[in-house]
């Protein structure tokens, strides 16, 4: 079985062997996520691919909010090393949506749900959420669901 955890230790081997600095921090930083949720109370021995996806992006987004923060405080040699490591990340996520993909599917969701107003968000953010798991951030998708229920 080929495991995200599998797949870290095959680049993390590559990437010593090549020296590069940016893929062993990022992949190193990978490995603990995945070794701390394993540990975790209650946890299985075996993360399923569904929480390999969730972990994954939960390390993405953590790196975008700090990017941000860093660009609105002009630190760009903190920006940069953000960047190289939601680059790393990102290969191991599926392909993520473009825009007018997401669009297309939100719309498709929110035909399905019946949605017509603002006040059915909750009803289609819970299916889209679901369904586009992975192939796009929940925050892309939550203003795409505002700004098609909105129009």
């Amino acid at each position: 079985m080929n495991t995200l955890e599998s797949k870290v230790m095959d680049q993390l081997k590559q990437a010593m062997r090549s020296k590069d600095e940016a893929a062993l921090r990022t992949l190193r930083a990978i490995k603990a996520a995945i070794l701390v949720e394993k540990t975790a109370a209650g946890a299985k021995d075996e993360l399923t691919e569904a929480d390999e996806l969730k972990l994954l992006q939960k390390l993405v987004k953590q790196r975008k909010d700090s990017l941000e923060i860093f660009r609105t405080q002009k630190r760009e040699d903190l920006a940069k090393t953000e960047e190289e490591e939601i680059a790393i990340i990102e290969q191991f996520l599926p392909k993520q949506l473009s825009e007018a993909e997401l669009e297309a599917q939100v719309r498709e969701i929110i035909a399905a749900a019946g949605a017509s107003s603002p006040a059915d968000m909750g009803k289609v953010m819970g299916v889209a959420s679901r369904q586009l798991a992975g192939k796009a951030d929940g925050k892309a998708i939550s203003e795409m669901v505002k700004k098609i229920l909105a129009s």
